[in-house]
């Protein structure tokens, strides 16, 4: 163990923090989360984690960063041991924590024999989910997401707004500031919702990258995948990317990819725990259990232009925020021939009914459905009757 060269890194770690005085919203709750469990920290690659550790390290003075791929044949419960023993901490933080293949082992030797507080990060999240069975009484998950539009114009334009609530959406409740800043809606959409676009020109070789690395690297690290498979995967995502939202499901899949429904089922799900795709299950009658499957932004127009898939990009917003909110939802299936709005949401007020589209989105599908919770929420900033602004939703 070469004390010395983790002292060094640690340092270097906190150096490099100070060049990043705005912090995610996250990190006011991990500050506030108390308990004797560890936290982990999962999300994709790209969203800040490894910068939230070092403003951890920065701000708590009994703290200690190490990246585990600097590790090379080191035992980490030896590490944690002695930086207790002779450096006095009381907070170890781990960042991309896949990189040691025996962590699952050596947090529960920390847990159990030393008085230590950890935090970890990791982009596989494929792979702490699968070691969750061992550790779950020990570590609570947290998930890390892209900026929603409210942090987004809080870390681009330094501007702190209110949360709203779908009760303020309904009633009207909002600031003039909300919608003063429509305008940056579409580059949100297209990239900002990752931090590294407030550094970053061009995003599109970044996230090229980052989806390669979860085709070839993570996924092929818990799955026993061929090479025709992984380049079904790939296949997959790009066929998503440039299709109509209706219509993608397992069957779908299955039918254009040429590969079992099993197997489209198995792929999708991998997808989703990556955070490419995202699944969305039914409600209503007579419909079969296949979900809607959509995407994470941006990663649709990798493979096409941005207003050719706008249709989908706004439900891949949609999608996405409600996911990173936690609320319960589901899209609406009928009998065929039936027009129906697209998602039920569970919400604090109740149930909403919603329908996202462009400009031109009609009402006929609310008939025979109670309006009194019922909202079409469009890309403009038209507000009357029923119709609010999509970008609202960028604020709950």
């Amino acid at each position: 163990m070469n004390l010395s060269h983790l002292i060094e890194l640690h340092h270097l770690a906190r150096q490099e923090a100070d060049r990043y005085p705005q912090k995610r919203f996250l990190y006011q709750q991990l500050e506030q989360n108390s308990g004797r469990h560890f936290l982990g920290i999962i999300g994709p690659r790209g969203v800040g984690k490894t910068i939230l550790l070092k403003q951890l390290a920065r701000e708590h003075p009994d703290a200690f960063y190490i990246s585990l791929d600097t590790l090379e044949e080191d035992d980490l419960f030896d590490i944690a041991r002695t930086l207790l023993e002779t450096q006095r901490i009381r907070l170890l933080l781990l960042d991309e924590i896949h990189f040691y293949p025996h962590y699952a082992r050596d947090l529960k030797k920390i847990y159990d024999f030393l008085n230590l507080k950890v935090i970890f990060t990791s982009s596989a999240a494929l792979t702490i989910h699968q070691s969750m069975y061992d550790l779950s009484r020990r570590v609570q998950l947290l998930t890390m997401f892209p900026f929603s539009f409210r942090e987004y114009l809080f870390f681009k334009e330094n501007l702190s707004l209110p949360a709203l609530t779908f009760a303020d959406i309904l009633e009207k409740r909002w600031q003039p500031e909300h919608l003063r800043y429509a305008h940056l809606f579409e580059k949100y959409l297209q990239g900002g919702l990752y931090p590294f676009s407030l550094e970053e020109q061009d995003i599109f070789p970044l996230l090229q990258n980052i989806l390669q690395k979860v085709l070839y690297r993570d996924i092929p690290a818990i799955e026993d995948l061929r090479a025709s498979e992984i380049a079904s995967l790939e296949k997959m995502v790009r066929f998503i990317a440039r299709s109509a939202i209706d219509g993608i499901n397992y069957t779908s899949l299955s039918q254009n990819i040429a590969i079992t429904r099993y197997k489209a089922e198995k792929f999708v799900k991998l997808l989703e725990k990556a955070f490419i795709l995202n699944v969305v299950l039914p409600t209503g009658t007579n419909v079969l259990k296949e979900p809607k499957i959509v995407m994470n932004l941006p990663y649709r127009l990798l493979f096409t232009d941005y207003r050719e898939a706008i249709g989908g990009i706004r439900e891949d917003f949609f999608v996405e925020t409600m996911r990173m909110k936690g609320y319960r939802f589901y899209y609406l299936k009928s009998r065929r021939g039936q027009k129906t709005p697209d998602y039920l949401v569970e919400t604090e007020a109740g149930e909403f009914i919603l329908e996202v589209g462009g400009k031109g989105k009609g009402r006929e599908q609310f008939k025979g459905i109670d309006k009194k919770k019922s909202l079409i929420f469009t890309h403009s900033l038209s507000v009357t009757g029923m119709y609010r602004p999509l970008l609202l939703l960028g604020f709950l």
